[in-house]
């Protein structure tokens, strides 16, 4: 028997539930668990009691063969009658349920009364770094890469509707870093899944993020003794250097690709020094800002580090004792060329250190159809596939992507150019801006991650009530607010972030106050 059948046979039982009558939608849950839905296993079902700042909700948990595990909430009372899934970090391989914030957290949402679901990406493993379940696993490989959030919302929707007895009227996705990835091949695979989609930080390209970029980053600062060359105890300095020299009124650095800094303004007059740095710690400063290039000089992938990512340096590059005293961008980099970016598999034996960047880009085209939502031509920079976004604006669907201007892990180079490439298959900005928008964060860190910096985490800004707003009522975002708060969740400062290519510029006023800003164009 389908759902949808099952379903129809519970129809009392259903309306019961629809108008919150207590018992029956005890009931009502439990019975989910014994429902029949193709090519997936209902394991259980169950009532979670209100707790905290969580309502009451249905958990239903399961997977769609042959692995893709899923966890569906629904709001015991209350349900707003829309729909809300998430992507996963990194590899993802946990039922990761109950993260705090915003980024690839369903609870924020169900904290608003959605219906809210989130999978595993179809495979389990130690953390979101770890990508040994991928060796020899082609199956597990497509479920991760695009199989997983549009398998689930089908399960998601069936569930909204046995258990509410309506559809849901309103569907929404919000991933970000692999989940904005995800976001990315949701768009442009499949449109219809969703009405509004939050795309975060994406990992577009994923191959050349994290085969390509993520060596080049590690290994360039790798010297012959096998230590770092530029040590992390120089990245302060290079932090107030860069800062001093590029930071508006505020503090931020909102407009990074016009900072003029020189990494030479750094070096020592001879040797190396507390204060200064030496000429080979320069020569890695200015890799890190160029990116990676094969033998030719030919760019390998948009940009390098960002100017102003440099209060994030030591969060993502610093050896960690649980990941083998590498690094978290360094430990991706590894797992990536092992077990995913070939085929077949390196395998376990092979390192980032043999990564060829004049024969290996190339070898990874099997991988890049894939996993990639789109990829990077070195050939022609501004010719992105997958961005004629088309059939999702015919759907009605709206768009919008965030990215942090200090995001050092997936670089945020690749997104404007990515939106750029969509408003030239739309035919113009204009028409762009009519079902996608961009954001882009001065300060902001990946995903908003770590708060040792000068920008804001990751709910900081509201971005699902202005998607809400732009999908449900017209009412298209042109700006949106961004607030940094203390530890003690005091603001410290407000400014608007302004739809792309404006940028907020400092008029007059208190720099701390929104009101002292206003969107200009570059």
């Amino acid at each position: 028997m389908s759902l949808k059948s099952w379903a129809f046979m519970c129809g009392a039982a259903l309306s019961c539930l629809a108008f919150n009558c207590g018992v029956a939608a005890a009931a009502s849950c439990t019975a989910l668990a014994g429902a029949k839905l193709d090519n997936v296993d209902f394991l259980s079902s169950v009532e979670v009691p209100a707790a905290g700042d969580l309502p009451g909700y249905c958990r239903v948990l399961g997977f769609v063969r042959p692995a893709i595990n899923f966890d569906v909430r629904l709001p015991l009372t209350g349900w707003n009658g829309k729909f809300y899934e998430v992507g996963c970090g990194g590899f993802c391989g946990t039922l990761d349920s109950d993260i705090k914030g915003f980024a690839n957290a369903q609870n924020y949402a169900l904290r608003r009364s959605y219906a809210v679901a989130v999978s595993d990406g179809g495979h389990w493993g130690a953390g979101s770094i770890d990508g040994r379940w991928a060796l020899s696993n082609p199956v597990g490989k497509e479920d991760w890469a695009w199989r997983a959030e549009t398998e689930v919302a089908k399960v998601g929707k069936a569930l909204v509707a046995a258990y509410y007895g309506k559809a849901q009227d309103r569907a929404y996705f919000a991933g970000c870093s692999d989940g904005g990835r995800m976001a990315g091949v949701e768009v442009s695979r499949f449109p219809d899944d969703f009405d509004g989609i939050i795309m975060g930080a994406p990992a577009l390209d994923f191959t050349g993020l994290v085969a390509t970029f993520f060596s080049w980053i590690k290994n360039v600062n790798v010297g012959a003794d096998g230590q770092a060359i530029l040590p992390v105890s120089k990245f302060k300095l290079v932090e107030d250097a860069v800062y001093k020299q590029c930071a508006d009124k505020g503090g931020l650095i909102s407009r990074p690709l016009q900072c003029q800094f020189d990494p030479v303004s750094l070096q020592c007059k001879s040797g190396d020094g507390p204060e200064c740095l030496s000429a080979a710690q320069v020569g890695v400063l200015n890799k890190w800002y160029g990116g990676p290039k094969n033998s030719a000089g030919q760019q390998l992938y948009p940009g390098g580090l960002p100017l102003g990512s440099e209060p994030f340096w030591a969060n993502w590059l610093t050896p960690l004792a649980g990941l083998g005293d590498d690094s978290i961008l360094g430990a991706f980099a590894e797992n990536f060329v092992k077990y995913l970016a070939f085929v077949p598999d390196a395998g376990p034996l092979y390192s980032s250190a043999q990564y060829d960047y004049d024969k290996d880009p190339q070898r990874m085209g099997a991988g890049a159809k894939i996993y990639n939502a789109t990829t990077f031509n070195p050939v022609s920079p501004g010719d992105l596939p997958a961005t004629d976004l088309s059939a999702f604006a015919k759907h009605g669907g709206k768009l919008i992507i965030y990215h942090g201007w200090a995001d050092m892990l997936v670089t945020p180079q690749l997104t404007t150019l990515y939106y750029e490439s969509i408003a030239k298959h739309a035919g113009g900005l204009p028409q762009a801006r009519d079902f996608a928008r961009l954001f882009m964060i001065p300060g902001m860190d990946h995903c908003g991650v770590f708060s040792n910096g000068p920008g804001i985490t990751d709910t900081g800004v509201d971005l699902l009530t202005a998607l809400e707003g732009w999908v449900e009522k017209g009412a298209a975002p042109d700006q949106v607010l961004a607030t940094k708060v203390d530890d003690k969740g005091q603001p410290l400062w407000q400014r608007p972030v302004c739809a792309w290519p404006q940028t907020a510029t400092y008029k007059s006023g208190a720099p701390n106050l929104a009101n002292s800003y206003a969107c200009a164009n570059p």
